[in-house]
């Protein structure tokens, strides 16, 4: 039996090669996590020949990354050429959603429509905007849009391929920009070479791991997985029913494992499978999601397995990790 966790570290760039620029890094593992964007940061430079949080903040300001809601309805950071054949497949399903959802949160098809117009028409340009600016901009039209309204908006927006989260406006915040500005000049494949592309990215980067796991990092149906892993297959291995990467055994045999990974919460080698247990016991999941609230904790990673939360404490010259082992 092969050692998934083991594989899974070397598949990720988490130890062994690493990538050499940000971008190549996220292009690699084909969306990262971008929840929480301080670990998002940490994630992608971790993958780095640098490991430069600041070269990835570059990369964003640079236009070679963005931030968006591909798949799942959940942030992700794409490279930025990327992104175009990425939502046609990964946001069909969460934008049915979100329009049930809109009766619930007194939001009118018509108002998001207009939301949109005023959204190009203050951006187009050049111009860039940060969510309390969006947010202005809109009341100045004369449109309700408060509260959990305005990620709804935002959202939905970027789902659509209108904005996108693009270069920094501060030093924890990202402007929202067009798309078809950030990116006039992105990458397009037909349909059934992308879902191609998406199934070979994910189980080179994520690999070993099923046909489960990718059905549910994307959320895209099952036909739809079918087609995509049929068309990558001839680029894979498989092993114990596993698909993955076929340098990836030797990448490991390469690399120099560390006694100990200290990784950010949300990272790809947590959540992006559907099934955890080949890195985490069970027993522990509630440890790294306490009550399940979708908040995940940094893990401390052993020999390819969890084995614990860590966080920082104290602060200048005293700071210091403390870990809280299982």
């Amino acid at each position: 039996m092969i050692e998934v966790g083991r594989w899974r570290l070397a598949a990720l760039r988490l130890v062994g090669e690493r990538a050499a620029s940000p971008a190549e890094a996220v292009a690699w593992l084909g969306c990262a996590q971008g929840q929480d964007l301080p670990g998002a940061l940490a994630s992608i430079a971790l993958r780095t020949t640098t490991g430069d949080v600041e070269e990835v903040r570059r990369a964003f300001d640079d236009g070679a990354l963005v931030r968006s809601w591909p798949m799942r309805g959940t942030l992700h950071v794409v490279a930025a050429e990327d992104l175009a054949w990425m939502l046609p497949l990964g946001t069909p399903r969460p934008l049915a959603a979100a329009a049930k959802r809109r009766a619930g949160l007194g939001l009118a098809e018509e108002t998001l429509e207009r939301a949109g117009e005023v959204a190009a028409e203050v951006l187009r340009g050049g111009g860039r905007r940060t969510r309390a600016q969006m947010c202005e901009a809109w009341a100045e039209a004369g449109l309700d849009l408060t509260s959990s309204r305005v990620y709804h908006a935002l959202s939905v927006l970027c789902q659509r391929g209108l904005l996108v989260q693009g270069p920094f406006a501060s030093a924890r915040e990202q402007a929202f920009v067009l798309l078809d500005e950030w990116v006039p000049a992105p990458r397009r494949l037909t349909r059934d070479e992308a879902l191609a592309e998406w199934a070979r990215r994910y189980f080179r980067s994520h690999g070993p791991a099923d046909r489960k796991d990718f059905a549910r990092w994307t959320g895209i149906p099952a036909a739809d997985v079918t087609v995509a892993i049929e068309g990558a297959r001839d680029d894979l291995a498989e092993t114990d029913g596993l698909l993955h990467d076929p340098e990836t055994p030797d990448r490991l045999a390469a690399a120099e494992v560390p006694d100990e990974l200290l990784l950010p919460g949300f990272d790809e080698f947590v959540l992006g499978y559907a099934d955890r247990s080949a890195v985490l016991d069970p027993e522990h999941a509630e440890r790294i999601v306490p009550g399940a609230n979708g908040v995940f904790r940094p893990t401390v990673v052993r020999d390819g397995r969890i084995v614990g939360t860590w966080a920082w404490a104290g602060s200048g010259r005293n700071r210091r990790v403390e870990r809280a082992l299982f």
